[in-house]
C-alpha cells in the first residue's frame, strides 16, 4: 500500500527535460537541487556534441566485446592514461559502472587470508563488496582514528596467523553528510601499522583538491592512497568509471576483475565523451571556483539562519530536522508543490525514527539567486515543522 502511494513521487520520481537547475517534475518547474552534477557538464554543448558524434561514429556497439577477448581499442588506453596522469598515480583501468566496479576491485585485491578494515558509514557497493570476502574484516566507528587504531590492531594479530595482509576501505568524500575521509591521518597510521588503502573517491572527483584532482589531492596524500577509485557518474556527468594505482596493481586488475573480463568493453560513445568532460575539467577550473561559490554561499546562508548542516567539508550539503515520517512526508510535499523546489529527503531506517535530512547537491549550475530563495524556503518549511502544521493531513500527490 505504502509503495503505491509513494511510488513515482517520493520514490522513483521523474525529473523531465534538460539536466540542469530548473527541471519539470509532474508537469511543474521546480528548483532541482538533487542531482551530482557538480560542475554542470551534463548539458554543456561541448559535451553534448562529443557525445553525439561519438554515436555518430562509432555506435553504441562498438567495441564488440569483453576488452581481454575482442574489445580493446587505443582510445581506452589513451582514456587510462589520461586519467592517471591527473590523479597522479601511475596507471588506470577503465570500469563500466562504478557501483559494480567497486564490488568487483574489493573481491580482486582480497584473497581469504587477507583481513579488511573499513569505515562504519562506507556506500553500500563497500559493503556489497566485503560481502564476498570469505576472510576476517574489522569495523571502526566513522573517522574515528583511535578506533581505527584499535581495529588494526586486531587485524594485526589475525593476519599473523593467516599470513595475509591488511586492506583499509574507506571513502574521500561520504555522499550523505559530506565529511571527507581522514585521509591524511589514516595514510599517517602507516608509520605504525603495515596496510594498504583504498579510498572510494566517487563525490571527490572533479569538486576536491587542486583542479578537481580529488580527495586525496585536498590532503596532500595521493602517494599514501594505494588504490584510487572514482566514478564518471558525478562530476563527470556520464557513465563508468575508473581505478587507478601503480601499475602492477591495475596490471593485476586488469587480468583479474570478473566484472570487467565477463563483460562487454564500456562503449566508444561514452569512451569519447570521456574525453572531452576531463579536457574540460582541466582547462576550466572556473567550473570548480563556481561550484565552490554557490556551495560556501548555501552552507554559510544555512548556518547563519540557524540551521543544522553537521559537519559537512565538501559540496554534499545535508540539513538535519526533526520529525517523524508522516510530518516529512508533508513537508516534502509543501516544498514541491508550494515552493517548486526539489531535493532528495532521507528518513528512518536509513537514520534513526524521529530525524530526517534534505540532502542538498550544489552544482556550478546553479546561481545565488537560488541560494537565496532556497534558504528563504527552507526558513517558512522549518517554521511549519516547529508550529505542528505538518502532522495535519496534506493533499494526496501520488494520486494527480
Amino acid at each position: 500500500m505504502y509503495q503505491k502511494k509513494s511510488h513515482g513521487y517520493f520514490s522513483f520520481p521523474k525529473l523531465e527535460g534538460e539536466i540542469g537547475p530548473r527541471m519539470m517534475f509532474r508537469g511543474r518547474e521546480v528548483l532541482n537541487w538533487s542531482l551530482n552534477n557538480y560542475l554542470g557538464l551534463a548539458n554543456h554543448p561541448e559535451v553534448r556534441k562529443a557525445d553525439a558524434e561519438g554515436a555518430a561514429k562509432f555506435g553504441m556497439a562498438a567495441p564488440m566485446g569483453a576488452r581481454m577477448m575482442s574489445g580493446q581499442t587505443k582510445y581506452h588506453e589513451e582514456l587510462e592514461r589520461q586519467l592517471a596522469e591527473f590523479v597522479g598515480k601511475e596507471d588506470a583501468f577503465l570500469l563500466n559502472y562504478g557501483y559494480q566496479g567497486m564490488i568487483s576491485i574489493i573481491d580482486c585485491l582480497l584473497t581469504p587470508a587477507d583481513v579488511v578494515v573499513y569505515d562504519a558509514e562506507a556506500h553500500a557497493c563497500i559493503i556489497d563488496g566485503l560481502r564476498l570476502h570469505r576472510g576476517k574484516r574489522f569495523v571502526f566507528a566513522h573517522n574515528d582514528m583511535e578506533s581505527l587504531r584499535k581495529q588494526l590492531g586486531h587485524a594485526v594479530k589475525v593476519a599473523a596467523e593467516t599470513k595475509g595482509g591488511i586492506l583499509v576501505i574507506t571513502e574521500g568524500v561520504f555522499g550523505m553528510k559530506g565529511d571527507l575521509g581522514k585521509l591524511d591521518e589514516i595514510v599517517a597510521l602507516k608509520k605504525e601499522f603495515d596496510f594498504r588503502l583504498l579510498v572510494d573517491d566517487a563525490h571527490g572527483f572533479g569538486t576536491m583538491g587542486e583542479g578537481g584532482r580529488g580527495t586525496a589531492s585536498h590532503f596532500g596524500v595521493t602517494d599514501g592512497v594505494d588504490v584510487l577509485f572514482n566514478t564518471f557518474a558525478k562530476s563527470m556527468a556520464g557513465i563508468g568509471a575508473f581505478v587507478s594505482s601503480h601499475k602492477y596493481i591495475i596490471d593485476y586488475l586488469r587480468y583479474n576483475m570478473r566484472s570487467q573480463t565477463y563483460a562487454k568493453s564500456l562503449p566508444m560513445p561514452m569512451v569519447m565523451g570521456a574525453f572531452k568532460r576531463l579536457e574540460l575539467i582541466k582547462k576550466h577550473p572556473e567550473y570548480q571556483e563556481k561550484l565552490w561559490e554557490i556551495t560556501r554561499a548555501l552552507q554559510k546562508g544555512f548556518r547563519d539562519r540557524g540551521f543544522d548542516i553537521g559537519g559537512t567539508l565538501s559540496p554534499v550539503t545535508p540539513v538535519y530536522l526533526k520529525g517523524d515520517i508522516p510530518e516529512a512526508t508533508n513537508l516534502v510535499v509543501d516544498l514541491r508543490e508550494n515552493h517548486n523546489l526539489f531535493c532528495s529527503i532521507v528518513v528512518y531506517p536509513v537514520i534513526p525514527k524521529g530525524e530526517m535530512i534534505l540532502r542538498i547537491i550544489p552544482t556550478a549550475a546553479h546561481t545565488l539567486e537560488d541560494v537565496e530563495y532556497t534558504l528563504d524556503c527552507f526558513s517558512a518549511i522549518r517554521s511549519k515543522l516547529e508550529a505542528g502544521e505538518y502532522r495535519k493531513p496534506m493533499p494526496d500527490m501520488a494520486d494527480k
